[in-house]
């Protein structure tokens, strides 16, 4: 078995043992995920590296030797977009609002963001425009103006706009800059607290995150055993179709951090929690203690996993992001598009990608954790992922059949299987109704083919831990 440098350095950044690796195999699917860029190999590094932490952990606590991992194409491809599969009583979902698309401008092309009641007001507001403004109306406005104008506009009413780059205008952009010397993944060990296994019961989980990349990596938690409680504010809104596509194995509640009581029942869950994982942009949290430096050093022995858009530093750090829109800004749009119009990824890779790393790097800090104790500090940024696809070569791994070895009948056939997503789905009644949605792509021998529990709707959890034991 071989591996391209993606798989190995991934696992590097992620503090593994590189002996590990060879417990991975890969099937492999052609046609998975195409793209211009690597999109596949990105999606087999990510979920290679999240199964075999997760893997690791598992033998940890049971103190046996670490289970094979096996990584499928067709488990990833189907995965990477679950929101595109997921049923509600047989409804699809709506995944993009109308204003959240591509528009023409004077000098190129813009894309914003606006599925929130409260980013289309921004947006509009922004523009100059009414609340229910059309399509039209919005793109014959747009047609007129700089897309950088509009861009530095929208952010400052806290809208979400982003202007069309190549990656060679993101490099030099003083944000592509200051991502780009940045790691993959930011790992800080912060004190000497003493090791801390879980025993007994799960690991306990606060999640304290939002569309996209933060929900997929605590849904991997939940599958792993973990008991995760999703906390939201009651006056933010949720989509109830990203809820029911993110929120297997998970129980969620609304706490208000401004609010003396719901504060007070929110450090209580943080005594007793092994991790908390945020996924608010840089500094949004920070007014209610829950900076990562804050939190380590009041509860010690604390994972603190935060994921952003743009990263916690440089001139866009504050900024707040989606996947669409970072695909836009650093170049991937423009590389997948053509001169008459931008594109985009098959899936939302950023999100999906970054979620199963942060999912990966918190498994590994529980295992380091366990071993030699301290707080554990973890960051990452869709921008940082998105740099990795487009400027790092071979961020997956290589099957373990040389293509060149399989038969044209056996290939027909295995694109034949690829082509259909319906051995990676499955069905289960809910709350919410009948559901039909992508199964993990995370998967080691002896380790749980789907999650415990659907999920339930949304805010309507106790704030409390499940009994341990």
């Amino acid at each position: 078995m071989t591996h391209t440098p993606g798989i190995a350095a991934v696992w590097e950044a992620l503090g593994g043992d590189p002996a590990l690796l060879s417990r991975i195999s890969y099937r492999t699917r052609a046609g998975s995920l195409p793209a211009r860029l690597p999109v596949i190999e990105l999606a087999r590094a990510c979920v290679g590296a999240c199964s075999l932490a997760g893997a690791e952990f598992a033998a940890t606590r049971a103190g046996r030797p670490v289970a094979d991992v096996q990584v499928d194409d067709g488990a990833l491809a189907t995965a990477f977009t679950s929101e595109r599969h997921l049923l509600i009583d047989g409804r699809a979902p709506v995944n993009f609002a109308p204003l959240s698309r591509f528009w023409r401008t004077q000098d190129g092309w813009l894309r914003t963001h606006a599925n929130y009641p409260h980013h289309r007001a921004r947006l509009c507001a922004a523009l100059g425009v009414g609340a229910d403004a059309s399509v039209d109306e919005v793109a014959g406005l747009l047609a007129g103006r700089s897309a950088y104008e509009v861009e530095e506009t929208v952010y400052a009413a806290g809208g979400l706009a982003v202007a069309l780059r190549t990656p060679e205008e993101w490099a030099a952009h003083p944000q592509g800059a200051a991502v780009a010397a940045h790691p993959l993944v930011i790992r800080e060990r912060l004190d000497a607290a003493a090791p801390r296994a879980v025993r007994g019961g799960a690991p306990r989980v606060l999640d304290l995150t939002r569309v996209l990349a933060g929900p997929v990596a605590t849904r991997t938690l939940a599958l792993l055993g973990a008991d995760v409680l999703r906390v939201d504010a009651p006056q933010l809104p949720e989509d109830p179709d990203t809820h029911a596509d993110t929120g297997f194995g998970k129980r969620s509640t609304r706490l208000d951090l401004t609010d003396g009581t719901d504060r007070r029942t929110f450090e209580e869950l943080l005594t007793t929690a092994d991790v908390i994982v945020t996924g608010y942009r840089p500094g949004a949290l920070d007014r209610f203690g829950l900076a990562p430096e804050a939190l380590a050093e009041r509860h010690p022995g604390l994972v603190v996993a935060s994921v952003s858009a743009w990263g916690a530093y440089g001139p866009w750090g504050g900024r707040r992001g989606f996947d669409s829109l970072v695909q836009v800004a650093t170049g991937i749009a423009a590389t997948q598009g053509s001169t008459e119009q931008p594109g985009a990824l098959p899936a939302q890779a950023l999100d999906h990608g970054t979620g199963y790393l942060l999912a990966a790097g918190v498994l590994r800090a529980l295992t380091d954790r366990a071993r030699d104790g301290g707080s554990h500090i973890l960051r990452y940024s869709l921008a940082r992922t998105a740099g990795w696809l487009v400027n790092e070569p071979g961020p997956g791994g290589q099957a373990s059949e040389d293509a060149a070895s399989v038969s044209p009948e056996k290939r027909a056939s295995e694109d034949a299987a690829s082509a259909s997503p319906a051995p990676w789905l499955a069905e289960t009644d809910s709350a919410l109704g009948r559901l039909r949605y992508a199964l993990p792509p995370v998967s080691f021998a002896g380790g749980p083919a789907d999650w415990a529990r659907p999920p339930g709707r949304w805010g309507t959890d106790a704030p409390v831990w499940l009994p341990r034991g």
